[in-house]
């Protein structure tokens, strides 16, 4: 079923993995890609998620509710509340880049790894980790390992040395029960850390792409 979604982007580099998972998920979707390659730019500058960078994202959310969407899907993981506000503001599905990667993490095991690369969204993913694994009534603990290096070299293009230092630190994380790889962009170094640990590696793209569809189809039925 043939479905408008609008992507909406803070840096290239998670353009591509999401492309895949629509691809393989839900092939039929009409996927629209906005990007704003300034929002990480801005974000990376500042220690905390400012007033005024949660009103400009919101306003790039209105943009594509306005181009007719019928779900939205953020796909870089720094930007928690303005991604809440937005969803307050807009009648349409909008879906968090990790919200569904939590949840399948969470029904494996309550000591939960996460591999990241860009340091803003770490403390915007621990807070919505906790936030879930609370109103889930869970036990589940989330240890993170930033390795901050890595994303500079994919945005250089040498995917190849971001995929080898990710999974060069998964296995500091071998004691967890599955690790989840933090950013849409990581998710490219997914084969790598499978060779490290013996343990489920999770992605978020395709795990967005299921939720996001499942919300949309539902919402037409109701």
């Amino acid at each position: 079923m043939t479905a408008r979604i609008v992507l909406l982007h803070a840096t290239p580099v998670a353009m591509a993995p999401i492309h895949t998972a629509f691809e393989e998920v839900w092939p039929e979707a009409e996927t629209i890609n906005l990007l704003d390659d300034g929002l990480s730019v801005d974000r990376a500058r500042e220690p905390e998620l400012s007033s005024a960078m949660i009103d400009r994202f919101v306003r790039f959310g209105h943009y594509a509710y306005d181009m007719q969407a019928q779900g939205i899907l953020i796909t870089c993981s720094a930007f928690g509340p303005a991604i809440d506000r937005l969803a307050k503001e807009v009648p349409v599905p909008v879906l968090k880049p990790n919200e569904a990667m939590f949840h399948e993490a969470v029904a494996q095991g309550k000591n939960i790894g996460m591999l990241a690369t860009f340091g803003p969204a770490v403390e915007t993913m621990t807070d919505e980790f906790n936030e879930y694994v609370a109103q889930n009534h869970s036990s589940a603990r989330l240890t993170t390992i930033l390795v901050d290096d890595a994303i500079g070299l994919l945005k250089k293009g040498d995917a190849e040395s971001h995929n080898r230092l990710v999974a060069a630190r998964a296995k500091e994380l071998a004691h967890c029960d599955v690790i989840m790889l933090a950013h849409f962009s990581t998710s490219r170094a997914a084969a790598s850390v499978r060779q490290q640990v013996d343990i489920p590696v999770l992605t978020a793209p395709h795990a967005a792409v299921k939720r996001i569809q499942a919300s949309v189809l539902a919402g037409r039925k109701e």
